[in-house]
Parts: C-alpha cells; sequence; structure tokens
C-alpha cells in the first residue's frame, strides 16, 4: 500500500513521526508536510508565491506551503507515476471536532485528497489545552495505533479497497489516553465546540494598535452520538465527511414556496 502522509503541524512534529512509524507497518509511507506550522489556517493554497520541497531525510518532504499545498505538490509531483493508495493527514496535536473541521489544516490536507478523488483519512489527538503535559507524554501512540486498526478495517490481506462514496472522507478523534484505557472507536456524527471567541488588543512600541485573534475552548453542545461527546466520553470518534455541504432536507422545504428561479426586481424608476 502506497500512503501519502502530511499533516499542520509541521515535517518535524511528533506527531507526524509517530504516525509514520505505524503506518510503515502497513505499507510505503511518503511524507510531505508543512516545513512550519500551520495549524488552524483551513483549506487554502498558495498561488501568490512559489512553493519551494525540501528533502528533509528518506520519504520526508518539507514544503513551504500549507497542508492542502502539500497534497497538490504530493500528487502532481512526487506521486506524478502512480498515485498514493491513501492520503493520510495528522497525528494533530488536538482534536478536529465538531466546527473545528472547517479551521484545521490538518482535515483540510485530507479534504483537498478528497477533492482530487483520492480516499483519505484526518487523525487528531483531543489533548487537554488547559492541562498541557511534555510532548514525549502525549499519547500520539494511541492515535497511531487507531489508524493502523481504521485502515485494515478497509483493506484486504494489505490491498486497498476502500470504497469510500464520492467526495467522502474520514475524520478520526483519539483521546488523549493510554490505548487500553481507549473504550474503542464508535462512529459519530459531527458535534459543535463553543469558544470564548475573544480579540486580544495590543499596542506595538511605536503605538500602533495590533490585535490576537483567538480565544479559549469553552465546552461542547451536549448531544448523544456526537464526535465531541464520543471522545469526551473515552472513545475515539470516526467521522465520515463529505464535500457536499448542502442542506437538502431544508432545500426541499424552500422549494415549497421558491417555485421557479426568481428573477431580480426590476428597478423603479
Amino acid at each position: 500500500m502506497r500512503i501519502l502522509l502530511c499533516n499542520d503541524d509541521g515535517v518535524h512534529a511528533r506527531g507526524i513521526q509517530v504516525l509514520y512509524d505505524f503506518l510503515s507497518k502497513i505499507g510505503h509511507v511518503t511524507v510531505v508536510a508543512p516545513l512550519e506550522e500551520m495549524s488552524t489556517t483551513g483549506h487554502s493554497l498558495t498561488i501568490s508565491k512559489p512553493l519551494r520541497v525540501v528533502p528533509i531525510k528518506k520519504d520526508f518532504y518539507g514544503v513551504s506551503g500549507g497542508p492542502a499545498d502539500c497534497v497538490q505538490v504530493a500528487i502532481h509531483e512526487l506521486f506524478k507515476k502512480k498515485k498514493p493508495d491513501l492520503v493520510v493527514s495528522g497525528t494533530n496535536r488536538g482534536a478536529n471536532l465538531g466546527q473545528d473541521v472547517y479551521y484545521s489544516g490538518t482535515v483540510s490536507a485530507a479534504r483537498e485528497a478528497c477533492v482530487m478523488g483520492l480516499p483519505a483519512l484526518a487523525v487528531s489527538l483531543a489533548i487537554d489545552f488547559y492541562e498541557p503535559r511534555p510532548e514525549l507524554k502525549l499519547h500520539y501512540e494511541t492515535a497511531g495505533a487507531l489508524a493502523v486498526e481504521v485502515i485494515r478495517h478497509f483493506s484486504h490481506k494489505g490491498k486497498p479497497a476502500f470504497g469510500f462514496p464520492p467526495g467522502t472522507f474520514l475524520n478520526l478523534n483519539s483521546p488523549d489516553l493510554p490505548l487500553k484505557r481507549v473504550k474503542g472507536i464508535s462512529l459519530a456524527r459531527q458535534g459543535f465546540r463553543y469558544y470564548s471567541g475573544e480579540i486580544l488588543k495590543r499596542r506595538d512600541h511605536r503605538g500602533k494598535d495590533y490585535f490576537w485573534v483567538g480565544g479559549g475552548y469553552k465546552g461542547f453542545l451536549k448531544e448523544e452520538g456526537t464526535d465531541c461527546d464520543i471522545v469526551d466520553k473515552g472513545y475515539a470518534s470516526l467521522t465520515p465527511l463529505r464535500l457536499d455541504t448542502t442542506y437538502h432536507e431544508f432545500m426541499l422545504e424552500m422549494m415549497e414556496d421558491w417555485g421557479t428561479p426568481l428573477l431580480p426586481r426590476k428597478k423603479r424608476g
């Protein structure tokens, strides 16, 4: 199995190295990841400046762009003779639950692969930012083992047979626990997380204002069966995401009074 591995924490991040070690047990892995941390960059492509690809070590390449850039460069240059069987993005340092998937560079790399017609899996570790622990004590090994379990479920005797519906990819979130304490992998729908949304205003030495965008995590909407709920209960969550974000049920309701296509209103006079 040929696997392309990306992330948004950067090519030197511990999460991607641990995941590389686990994925190497089931296939040949090529890492193409940002040279610098690109967390919460969302699904952006670099079109205003050139990209550089820097060989780091065997099977590891750094790209001077974001996660989606890494997938584009990898597929069109490093894998141009034969595409990978699977694209994996992670393991991210922090959960990608609820609406995080729209901001996440990790998820965007998997989404970009999906756009290109490739099966993809995003992998994240739900760490506690309010009680930070040393990087070496985070349970990236748990996320790696769970990712391999998911991939094996969709493959047969080491041969890929993923069969994802068109425009669909998977989002896996692992609790930051030893593997033996994880209750299992549970399918879950996308939930909703709350953030404070604070904007911190500061002034530089020249007297000009600048701002830090951020805010702290404030919990999640308490609904059974969501990815937030599942991870909070000690399970890993697995959510199928799709490119089509149309609200089809509401569109059917709208069609009842929308009728034929509306025409622009004519200006009077």
